[in-house]
């Protein structure tokens, strides 16, 4: 790698302002780019380098990568008066009055109006009190979002806001702006400007190969670097947009390839033996027909278990859609040939249903045994978590030490110190997203003295779109479960508003109850405080209790209960002893009572559109019909009126996820893979799809004759970079690319 410049454009000898260029040397590095801070760039100094260190901005490199969230083509923005309901529109207009006032809900409501020389527009704000301040009067700004209609008066809700000042030029780039930094979308303009102006003498490196480029249409990267910041027409800003997009997914799917192949080639797995007799008994005996989606997924999983090669398999499927059933298939096939399997779950409410689940499936299945006299013995479960008493804990981690527990299910005390198993083959690991590297790795490890690596399926219940498994999950082969089993009832979603729609909600719960059934209660979590979480489940119990709901058996089951308690609140439910559960999220997974026919969310708007599909899940586990209720007060965001809308609609969560990815973007996705960071600055999981799937093709062509890309020197340098990147976040930040 070259050494360390201190100039952009200079020669080790030049001085920092980036005289004495030397035109023969090699073009600028992304690495070279990242080592320069800041300071270099003429007008940047300690005061302007701390403003954007809070933006995240320290290098050359990360400036350069600081590409505007968007553009005012002043030939093209719109006028108010031209304005219609329903357009997505872009207005350049000045504040003439603010107004904050509270809503009946106790919402914050900021109440703009803005006028240009053509005509004034309302634009309203929800639970942004902040916008006050940022919005005086007078103040020039440019406000994008949609045209909507309220007492026949055009209006906005919610718009994104750029303050502009007094920029000129036809296209002008607005950059993400930080008032608390002190930094306006004209001084970052200026910076990058004066970054891109001082690499010109070396020029930026462009390692992709030129006929990957070619193929796919694209520029060179210091084009595409300068039309992302400066350009002169709409055509030249979309073509950049599509090269610097295409760099960031293909080192993306590098990385990911890259891992997959060192997991397929640089461990040795377990050759296990696919068509025993325990597997065979075992799909024979169910008392029902699985689903097509289920033969395939297990019969891909037996296929991974039958090579020498660990599996590294995601398995993914919608809620309900019988994964429980295809793990404990992939568990028996490793007791088939004498392994042990391991199944870990996040919680231990999810553990003990697991648990309950596992034994319900195998309760007849024996397995071939030569230690013991007929030379068949009953499969053995254990379930091993906190909850443990010391002598029964002992008793089962002797077990799993001498090879006597053929599964083991728990929580993450399966890897807690002390805990060793006789021949690990086989081991599942639910809501993955849930568990750090080290904690997987961990698991993986267990027991295995022979250098041989156990195989290892991972689940995860949240439906996640085609582009993006194929980018946070691009490590993993993927089976997906797409149809639901058999008997399964439909689940009626139905949002409600104000006191009304809850009298209308309390009376079908009493119906329900009085016709045999059961019913959920859920209450929002509140962000930052599980005090509050609890206060918000018991003020709603003990409310229910003595009024709506009074007369019925009502529980109360949330995260501060004590182990004990949770259990027996629990099996009361379980058993039909309880009509109503008040719960929080805890019930989100794992929980199944197929009596229980109604869901009811409170608060519904505060929830992402994955978790309330999650919670919906919970019922509908039965014959009879099963509803939904998204109970709200009167005064939502818009954004949350789309996301109850589409419930309402539908309940595949793959058709779900894909709105949910068009409604927020890819932040969702990442939530639980990274903390706070996504290095993917310009691409959009939501925005380009196509670009992922070109991407992926792109990095399987450039690995498959040569993994290491050695030769492609400059590409294998900027990953090197890349990966470092990633790394000096920790593994929080990069776990869904450097899964262990």
């Amino acid at each position: 790698m070259a050494d360390r410049p201190t100039t952009p454009t200079g020669s080790a000898s030049s001085d920092r302002r980036g005289g004495g260029a030397v035109a023969d040397r090699a073009p600028l590095t992304l690495a070279e780019l990242d080592r320069l801070e800041v300071e270099v760039l003429a007008g940047v100094g300690p005061k302007r380098a701390a403003a954007l260190a809070e933006m995240g901005v320290r290098s050359v490199c990360d400036l350069l990568m600081l590409y505007p969230r968007r553009y005012v083509d002043r030939s093209r923005e719109a006028r108010v008066s031209d304005l219609e309901s329903g357009d997505e529109a872009m207005v350049l207009a000045s504040v003439e009055a603010v107004r904050t006032r509270r809503s009946r809900g106790g919402r914050t409501l900021v109440e703009v109006r803005v006028a240009d020389d053509t005509g004034r527009l309302p634009i309203t704000f929800f639970n942004q009190a902040w916008r006050a301040r940022q919005l005086r009067e007078g103040v020039t700004a440019v406000f994008f979002g949609k045209v909507d209609s309220y007492r026949g008066r055009k209006q906005m809700t919610n718009p994104i806001v750029d303050l502009v000042g007094d920029r000129t030029g036809r296209i002008v780039p607005i950059y993400p702006q930080s008032e608390r930094a002190g930094l306006m979308t004209w001084d970052l303009a200026a910076m990058v400007a004066e970054a891109l102006r001082r690499s010109e003498a070396r020029g930026i490196e462009d390692p992709v190969p030129h006929d990957q480029l070619a193929r796919h249409g694209l520029g060179r990267r210091d084009d595409a670097l300068r039309d992302i910041h400066t350009p002169e027409t709409a055509a030249a800003q979309r073509a950049a947009r599509d090269r610097l997009v295409f760099d960031e997914l293909l080192r993306v799917q590098l990385l990911l390839l890259q891992r997959k192949h060192q997991l397929e080639t640089g461990v040795t797995g377990i050759e296990h033996r696919v068509d025993g007799p325990a597997l065979a008994r075992f799909w024979a005996d169910l008392p029902f027909v699985p689903t097509a989606a289920q033969r395939r997924a297990l019969d891909e999983i037996r296929a991974d278990l039958a090579r020498s090669v660990p599996m590294h398999r995601l398995l993914q499927g919608d809620v309900g859609a019988g994964k429980t059933l295809v793990a404990v298939g992939a568990l028996v096939t490793a007791v088939d040939g004498g392994y042990q399997g391991a199944f870990m779950a996040p919680t231990e409410v999810l553990a003990e249903q697991h648990h309950a689940s596992v034994l319900s499936f195998l309760a007849k299945l024996d397995v071939d045994d030569e230690a013991v006299l007929g030379g068949r013995r009953p499969l053995r479960v254990e379930l091993l978590t906190a909850r443990l008493g010391t002598a029964r804990r002992r008793e089962v981690l002797t077990a799993l030490a001498s090879g006597a527990v053929d599964i083991a299910v728990g929580t993450h005390a399966l890897i807690q110190e002390g805990v060793e198993f006789s021949s690990l083959g086989v081991v599942v690991v639910d809501e993955q997203h849930r568990f750090g590297v080290e904690q997987r790795s961990m698991l993986r490890d267990r027991g295995r003295g022979d250098g041989r690596a156990p195989d290892v399926l991972v689940m995860t219940a949240t439906p996640i779109p085609r582009t993006a498994a194929m980018t946070v999950y691009g490590d993993l082969d993927v089976s997906v479960l797409d149809e639901l089993p058999p008997g399964r009832s439909p689940i009626a979603t139905t949002w409600t508003r104000g006191d009304l729609g809850r009298d209308a909600v309390w009376q079908h719960v009493r119906d329900e109850v009085a016709a045999g059934r059961q019913a959920y209660v859920v209450c929002p979590v509140i962000e930052g405080s599980d005090a509050l979480e609890v206060e918000s489940a018991v003020a709603t119990y003990d409310d229910l209790g003595s009024g709506a709901l009074a007369g019925l058996r009502v529980g109360l089951m949330h995260g501060r209960l004590k182990p004990d308690e949770k259990d027996l609140t629990m099996r009361l439910f379980r058993s039909g002893r309880l009509d109503v559960l008040v719960a929080t999220t805890v019930i989100e997974v794992g929980v199944d009572v197929p009596n229980a026919t109604i869901m009811v969310v409170l608060s519904a708007d505060r929830f992402g559109m994955a978790q309330l599909h999650q919670l919906r899940g919970r019922v509908g586990r039965g014959a009879a019909s099963s509803t939904c209720w998204l109970v709200t007060d009167d005064d939502v965001t818009p954004e949350a009126e789309q996301r109850l809308q589409a419930l309402e609609r539908s309940t595949d969560g793959f058709e779900l996820a894909e709105i949910d990815l068009d409604l927020r973007g890819e932040g969702t996705l990442f939530a639980g893979q990274q903390s706070g960071r996504n290095d993917l600055r310009l691409a959009s999981l939501r925005r380009d799809r196509d670009w992922v799937v070109r991407a992926r093709q792109a990095a399987t062509e450039l690995l498959a004759e040569d993994p290491s890309l050695a030769g492609e020197a400059a590409l294998a340098v900027e990953l090197e970079w890349f990966q470092a990147k990633l790394a000096e976040g920790g593994d929080d930040q990069s776990d869904w690319l450097l899964r262990g």
